[in-house]
């Protein structure tokens, strides 16, 4: 579709010009905004194929309910670009996850539409819930959806919420967009479950007439509707041969229905409305519906980058052998590298098994790893569980995502010492992505729990040591992180060769003046190190006769190196530390802490992340704003 030739879009700034529409006139307006969204995206990338597969269940929700009266809670923002389209945002779209512009994904700070933040998966249900729960306690008449993923709902938080709203009075709808997709395809027991759930005709037919029944007869009240559930229960189990779960828990369930024929979602959602108690309503929907490249390749299109619309080929800066790879793709055959040469070990990821190259594993080994879903928690127990007996899991989470896993880490890995690997990817500022993905906080989080070793690699060749230290040379916990995209060393591939525990090491040495001795050290942790090279070399190249500082790449957060501590501390009368991580509680309180428990009064200047939350934009117009770029760093040295 010509996008200049859009007559009904551009006639909608907010959902209430779209309830002007007739019925009629909604697939024309869905086919507008799949267009928009394809041409848009091409140029401006984003998350693509997700937001197509929704687009009929987008204009059907805002043209159904009042919103922002009405709540719609999104289950992760990925699907929600019609959303924002079509509540005020379409003219200011082109700016979606610049600096300054349109957010990644919903936010209430953004719009009054947007109801909750919602960057992680499986928490729709919870927070709906809550303002369902509101609403009958103040006694409005106001409207709650949740609209989560099939691969949400394999999450545990997911399954905490459904327990209690069959549990606690409301009158949520959920809308279960079952599109056998998280961002690779969905796996488990609820995916399987999920593919074979149907209704029967008979059995609806039957209801209906039922309900009309025990309505004249005045049988319908809270206490006979609770038993009349549990009969339609028995009733539908006979009937067709399946339990469905969510009735079973007092969850009143319709469906599956088609996701991509508005007009009957329309009437669906008109149907159900206004009864009261909680409902679940499951759709049927092809992730990238629309647009073929995405409906063939939807985990590629999940987030494409620039793409040609009309082919959809994909255009990419072209890499080349001189080029160095992604930290997460040395990961990947690194850990196949090794788990070629040791049986026992195994890879465990959430859900991302493209996202974080364990696919790379998984192609060659598929019994030996294991993609549990969007369950950070149990990804992380499951792997101390086979820890416990013999195997050496290494399990990949994101670092943003492994919050969530917090508990899980010192209860079931920490306290009894199991030998798990955790590799945390997209440590540090991610980008576009925003606060809920910036990788800022495992810094500090962890240092605090007994039993753990962190380590943070300058390079890609330190992440191949300290993966091999990790699980051949230690017995107990063992914590790397290391940065979304591209490293620094096109050569990478080095011997696999030991670290000793809490060593750093001496990068560039202090070189004095012709005036001045040196008197500043620089402790990094992990590739933000490289950055500090380039400002020391910056300050060097100045032609300014200024001396240069030390610099060592400390390596371990935990344990620290307690040899150049003492060095640094009677050598240098200024320490600078520099990490890509949250700076209260992170790696410059460490050495703080270090000084002060020994006795060390020293001039520390601190650099890292500020306490506050990172907004989106490129990660080099981040970390320039925040002082950790070459420039601020260098500006650093120079200010001592």
């Amino acid at each position: 579709m010509d996008i200049n030739k859009q007559t009904l879009l551009s006639k909608i700034n907010f959902p209430s010009d779209l309830r002007k529409l007739s019925l009629e006139d909604l697939p024309r307006l869905c086919q507008e905004l799949r267009a928009f969204l394809i041409d848009e995206l091409s140029r401006n990338p984003g998350h693509f194929a997700s937001s197509l597969g929704v687009v009929e269940l987008t204009v059907a929700l805002h043209y159904v309910f009042n919103t922002p009266e009405d709540r719609i809670v999104w289950d992760v923002g990925h699907q929600a670009y019609g959303h924002k389209i079509l509540t005020g945002r379409r003219d200011a779209f082109h700016t979606n996850r610049h600096l300054g512009g349109i957010k990644p994904f919903p936010s209430p700070q953004e719009s009054e539409y947007d109801t909750s933040t919602c960057g992680h998966a499986s928490v729709s249900i919870s927070a709906a819930l809550g303002m369902a729960v509101a609403a009958k306690k103040q006694g409005s008449d106001r409207h709650v959806i949740a609209v989560i993923g099939d691969g949400a709902m394999s999450g545990g938080l997911a399954f905490e919420g459904l327990n209690n709203a069959g549990t606690t009075p409301n009158n949520m709808l959920i809308i279960l967009n079952d599109n056998n997709m998280s961002i690779d395809r969905a796996v488990g027991g609820m995916n399987s479950y999920l593919h074979h759930l149907h209704t029967s005709g008979t059995y609806n037919r039957f209801r209906n007439r039922a309900a009309h029944k025990l309505a004249d007869w005045g049988w319908l009240t809270e206490k006979g509707k609770k038993r009349i559930i549990r009969l339609n229960n028995s009733i539908k189990s006979f009937i067709h041969n399946q339990h469905n779960m969510f009735e079973g828990i007092d969850i009143r369930y319709f469906g599956p229905q088609d996701g991509h024929d508005v007009i009957s979602l329309v009437q669906t959602l008109r149907s159900i409305k206004e009864m009261s108690g909680p409902r679940l309503l499951h759709i049927h929907t092809e992730k990238g519906h629309g647009y073929k490249p995405a409906v063939e390749d939807p985990t590629t299109f999940h987030a494409p980058g620039k793409f040609d619309p009309e082919t959809g080929e994909r255009i990419c800066n072209n890499a080349t052998s001189d080029m160095p790879p992604r930290y997460q793709d040395v990961f990947g055959e690194t850990l196949l590298e090794m788990a070629r040469k040791n049986n026992r070990i195994v890879g465990v990821t959430p859900a991302m098994p493209t996202g974080c190259s364990m696919n790379i594993m998984m192609k060659e080994m598929p019994d030996r790893c294991f993609d549990v879903g969007i369950a950070e928690g149990h990804a992380v127990t499951f792997s101390a569980g086979m820890a416990k007996d013999g195997l050496i899991p290494v399990c990949n989470i994101y670092s943003s995502f492994a919050q969530r896993a917090y508990d899980n880490i010192i209860h079931d890995v920490a306290i009894s010492r199991q030998h798990v690997v955790l590799c945390l990817d997209r440590a540090g500022i991610v980008g576009e992505d925003g606060p809920t993905h910036h990788g800022v906080f495992d810094l500090p989080s962890l240092r605090a729990i007994p039993n753990l070793t962190i380590v943070s690699p300058m390079n890609e060749t330190e992440l191949r040591r300290l993966m091999y230290t990790a699980i051949e040379c230690q017995d107990g916990p063992f914590v790397i992180r290391y940065p979304r995209g591209n490293g620094v060393m096109p050569q990478w591939r080095c011997p696999l060769e030991a670290v000793e525990i809490g060593k750093g090491r001496l990068v560039s040495e202090a070189k004095a003046s012709a005036n001045a001795k040196p008197d500043t050290a620089i402790l990094s942790l992990g590739p933000i190190g490289n950055t500090v090279q380039e400002a020391i070399a910056k300050i060097s190249g100045s032609g300014e006769d200024t001396p240069l500082p030390a610099h060592f790449d400390m390596r371990f957060l935990k344990p620290l190196d307690t040899d150049i501590m003492a060095e640094v501390a009677e050598k240098y009368d200024h320490i600078i530390t520099v990490e890509d991580g949250a700076l209260n509680g992170g790696f410059g309180s460490a050495v703080l802490e270090w000084f002060a428990d020994n006795g060390y009064t020293k001039r520390v200047t601190r650099l890292g992340i500020p306490d506050t939350f990172i907004e989106h934009g490129k990660p080099a117009e981040l970390y320039r704003i925040i002082g950790l770029d070459t420039e601020g760093i260098a500006k650093a040295i120079q200010e001592r």
